[in-house]
């Protein structure tokens, strides 16, 4: 695994975007899937077999779902790239993660397979896998001391080392293979079970409604910073204030035309203003004058309203020029606008944002409105209905593909279920969790399709593909071949996330947050809702079991048949050996 982690840290170093951080850990749960199926794989072939018959069973027990789950992973990752999602971050980090899959794919089968291929050559010429030195006899280990004996020890107990099934040793084959499948498919197991998915459900479904965008700026800064420290002041105290937009003109126009002045007065109508023209206007109004024309208006202005101790201030608000005839000219202007809102600060201003900014493009002023928060909330007005339409199609096109992937459509119908039970209690359970939609978690939603689907997918096909006589027993098969290797890639996925809880910002810990609902969530599907949920739903074994009862009826018909044939043979045989004695007759 270490070469693997060292090759995807190079790649996103080599990229240059520091976004592409984020792929680190996340494409980490595909990568060592991979290793940790093929690894068992291995492990499940038999020892006596050459090395070479042993590598081709790992890669044609393994590599076939792990090109399957790699394609769709590209193309969940492709979806994302695409228009349908409108936060360029996202796209970036879905463009890096394309290419990091397929890195992966070929680093696992042709890196990780030669260095099973070197493996499989040290065991059999009984070479230590590190020292890469023959292994001593067990007589002369037998003589040295424990340390000497643990180190250079081959790890197999000889008295059972030509067993046909190694891989039974292995601490959690043997849990799974002795205790917990025997207990998940216990009669008096299953309804508590089924009481479970059912509260799952249901606090997901309850998530699901209560979604929020991410557009608050707290979530956006580190941890601990001033800035957060002034966001959540304006938001416990001033949250029934808009943030202050700037109204920018940006062409010379009619000031002292009243006509003009109605036409602001419309379009900055519903605010507070904090302008410099109603400010001059009222003190043309104190001093009794008159502005009606340009000379008269940019005078006053100039020679008296601005040069006055409380309004010079205003003085970075206009932008004056001389023209070719050398009179003075207002060429740009600006105005500060605040709205009162209610609680639901962040909606109002975008609808207020969806309504001035229309504007700008068809009316006769040119201006434009903007502040920094701006940038946010046009980044996520869109966010809670973007990541569930990608995810929607993803899981619709991935319903499409895998009915020409792979063989059996039921196991496709179940794939399809189980991963939109994943994505939808990920993203019900985020939304109790305080996690609102922003990029991380948007990018957390289209991972956990695939994620759910790189662990789910051999579980599934497995127990459907499986010949055995009763369901639970293919499901007791199911969780012996995979389990191992589910339960090892989760644990190293979440152990791989937990330096993320440190790091002083709340999208980073917002990301380990939907990393752990999107391993926990896989996890109990695979180990507890689906062995009892395939137990007494489709697909059913009784075809197996007709298959199995009539080649037992033709073995047994075939075994009749050369019985027969032997003591027809052996009656219809005989021969007479005539000795000196000829009345000594011997049968054979």
């Amino acid at each position: 695994m270490s070469p693997y982690l060292n090759t995807e840290h190079e790649y996103c170093v080599f990229t240059g975007i520091g976004f592409n951080k984020v792929c680190v850990p996340v494409i980490s749960g595909h990568g060592t899937k991979g290793v940790f199926e093929l690894l068992a794989g291995w492990r499940r072939t038999r020892e006596s077999l050459p090395f070479k018959e042993r590598v081709a069973d790992a890669f044609a027990d393994v590599m076939v779902c792990y090109t399957m789950t790699s394609s769709l992973y590209i193309i969940t990752f492709g979806m994302g790239a695409s228009p349908f999602t409108n936060i360029e971050s996202v796209k970036i980090f879905c463009q890096s993660m394309c290419v990091a899959v397929l890195v992966n794919y070929f680093y696992v089968f042709s890196f990780y397979g030669s260095c099973l291929v070197f493996a499989g050559q040290l065991e059999q010429n009984r070479y230590h896998s590190v020292f890469c030195c023959k292994i001593p006899s067990v007589e002369y280990l037998d003589r040295q001391p424990t340390w000497f004996k643990t180190m250079m020890s081959d790890g197999h107990d000889h008295i059972t080392h030509h067993e046909v099934l190694p891989y039974h040793n292995h601490f959690i084959q043997h849990f799974l293979r002795e205790h917990y499948t025997e207990w998940i498919t216990n009669t008096y197991v299953k309804p508590f079970v089924v009481i479970l998915y059912l509260i799952y459900a249901s606090f997901s479904f309850m998530g699901c409604l209560q979604i929020s965008d991410g557009s608050n700026i707290v979530n956006l800064l580190a941890s601990n910073t001033p800035s957060v420290s002034y966001a959540t002041t304006q938001q416990k105290y001033f949250s029934n204030y808009s943030p202050v937009i700037g109204f920018y003109i940006y062409e010379p126009i009619e000031y002292w035309n009243s006509t003009v002045q109605e036409h602001l007065t419309t379009l900055s109508h519903g605010f507070n203003k904090i302008s410099w023209m109603d400010n001059y206007f009222q003190y043309l109004k104190v001093v009794n004058v008159s502005a009606s024309t340009k000379s008269d208006f940019i005078t006053i202005l100039q020679g008296s309203f601005l040069r006055s101790p409380e309004y010079q201030h205003f003085m970075e608000d206009i932008i004056l020029s001389k023209t070719d005839g050398d009179e003075m000219e207002i060429i740009a202007s600006r105005m500060y606008l605040v709205a009162r809102t209610t609680e639901k600060t962040r909606e109002e201003v975008v609808e207020l944002l969806e309504r001035l900014r229309p504007l700008s493009l068809i009316n006769n002023i040119k201006f434009i409105v903007f502040n920094p928060t701006f940038v946010f909330m046009d980044r996520y007005s869109s966010s809670v209905v973007s990541p569930i339409l990608t995810s929607a199609f993803s899981v619709l096109t991935i319903l499409i593909l895998t009915f020409f992937l792979v063989i059996n459509p039921l196991g496709n119908f179940w794939l399809i279920l189980t991963v939109t039970s994943v994505e939808l209690g990920v993203l019900g359970l985020m939304t109790l969790w305080n996690v609102h939609m922003d990029s991380i978690s948007i990018l957390c939603l289209i991972y956990t399709l695939n994620f759910a689907m790189d662990h789910c997918a051999p579980h599934l096909y497995t127990f459907v593909l499986a010949t055995e006589h009763t369901r639970t027993q293919c499901i007791k098969i199911s969780l012996e071949e995979h389990g191992a290797a589910i339960l090892q890639n989760a644990c190293c996925f979440i152990i791989g996330m937990l330096p993320l809880v440190f790091v002083p910002s709340n999208l980073t810990y917002t990301l380990f947050k939907c990393s752990l609902l999107t391993a926990g969530c896989t996890v109990l599907h695979c180990f507890v809702i689906l062995p009892v949920f395939l137990t007494f739903f489709p697909p059913s074994k009784k075809r197996h079991k007709k298959k199995k009862r009539a080649k037992r009826k033709e073995r047994e018909r075939e075994r009749e048949m050369m019985e027969r044939e032997r003591v027809r043979e052996r009656e219809e045989i005989e021969c007479i050996e005539v000795r000196e004695n000829p009345d000594h007759v011997t049968n054979v």
